[in-house]
């Protein structure tokens, strides 16, 4: 078992300069700890950390109103999780986003829907969260599984946020409601998660997740940078002609003014540079993604999936049901980030015309993480 240190989330302290204004040079002056040494404890990133300065620490707490002192020094520590679920299940605040349709001819706000598959998905999450992937009354002695008793983790505060679909509102009125949405989840105090159900074509706080992990504007098309290497995210959406085409850091027609022909699907760059085509020269639309980004010492998680197709969320769901462990450990540590990046694909039999209610589908399954090289090349704390 291991232990992260949670002083970032005790102060409310974000990664944005704009939103932290003095807090280390405040801890510094009370503490008469060493500048480079309280940046680190904010981000956990400090093996050891002495009594004195343990202790000092919880006095400034105290005095600022940050926590009590019955609740400490056990406040500033946190059991790290050990797989993809657990990672879910041990906040203590769980946001559940997703993005909702309607008959654009038809103001009736009754009508609005969610598409089976993103409903499919979001059942399968919430059982996962619940019961630890099915393993939540198992615990491994050696290498057995063998029944506990007692309690586990599970989020304290569950709540779902609807966002409308691109197209199914103006865009001024789309980017406000998402970005609105963003922010209360980030404002909110304590441990928590908010996960994205969807791509960026049906849930626009996908775009606002994937812009803010790697430091880009969302809502601005990178289609006219002049090479692929230039794209803020080393994920790309090609759209197909049919769907949505909102403006995004994530998504468009095209890499860059190199103008490559591309085939609809998700694209990814590979360690040495070059961009590829996920599940190429098989079902390329049958392609999910699975993007998180935890950060340990504010107890913050924010997670981004879904399909390209219908059809892939539906079998994301079922691989998150019975794969979870391919989704850990996270592809990419440092700077007081952990971040998991994947995608996954699905090379179907037969399609039939019923498999839309279909919640059992079966095809051979790959997850390929997308390279360490490639999200350090973007990432920022």
């Amino acid at each position: 078992m291991q232990y992260s240190f949670r002083l970032a989330e005790l102060l409310g302290h974000v990664p944005d300069p704009r939103k932290r204004p003095g807090t280390i040079k405040a801890i510094v002056e009370y503490t008469g700890l060493d500048r480079h040494q309280v940046a680190a404890l904010l981000k956990n990133e400090v093996k050891y950390i002495p009594l004195k300065a343990l202790s000092r620490l919880c006095d400034y707490l105290i005095e600022h109103g940050h926590a009590t002192a019955d609740q400490l020094p056990g406040a500033l520590f946190a059991v790290e999780p050990e797989n993809f679920w657990e990672m879910l299940a041990r906040r203590r605040r769980l946001v559940m986003c997703l993005g909702v349709r309607r008959d654009i001819e038809n103001r009736n706000p009754d009508t609005a829907y969610v598409v089976a598959s993103d409903s499919v998905l979001a059942g399968e999450i919430l059982n996962g969260v619940t019961t630890l992937g099915g393993t939540a009354k198992l615990k491994k002695v050696g290498e057995v599984d063998v029944p506990v008793t007692g309690n586990f983790s599970q989020p304290e505060h569950l709540k779902q946020m609807l966002v409308w679909s691109p197209g199914q509102t103006t865009e001024a009125e789309l980017k406000s409601q998402s970005d609105q949405s963003y922010r209360v989840f980030s404002d909110s105090s304590g441990d928590k998660a908010l996960v994205c159900l969807g791509s960026t074509k049906s849930n626009p706080v996908v775009e606002i997740v994937m812009a803010s992990a790697f430091g880009c504007e969302p809502f601005v098309s990178e289609d006219n940078v002049a090479t692929p290497s230039d794209r803020s995210c080393p994920v790309f959406f090609r759209y197909r002609d049919t769907d949505p085409h909102p403006a995004s850091c994530i998504g468009g027609l095209t890499l860059s003014q190199q103008k490559e022909k591309l085939e609809p699907g998700i694209y990814y760059e590979s360690a040495n540079g070059k961009w590829v085509q996920a599940n190429v020269g098989k079902r390329s639309q049958h392609v999910a993604m699975v993007f998180y980004i935890y950060r340990e010492s504010q107890g913050r998680l924010e997670m981004a999936l879904g399909g390209f197709s219908g059809r892939a969320t539906r079998l994301l769901a079922r691989a998150l049901a019975t794969r979870a462990e391919d989704f850990w450990p996270p592809t990419y540590q440092g700077q007081g980030l952990a971040v998991g990046a994947y995608l996954v694909e699905f090379n179907v039999g037969s399609e039939k015309e019923d498999d839309i209610l279909r919640t059992d589908l079966v095809a051979t399954t790959k997850v390929v993480p997308i390279p360490e090289e490639a999200l350090a090349r973007r990432l920022g704390n």
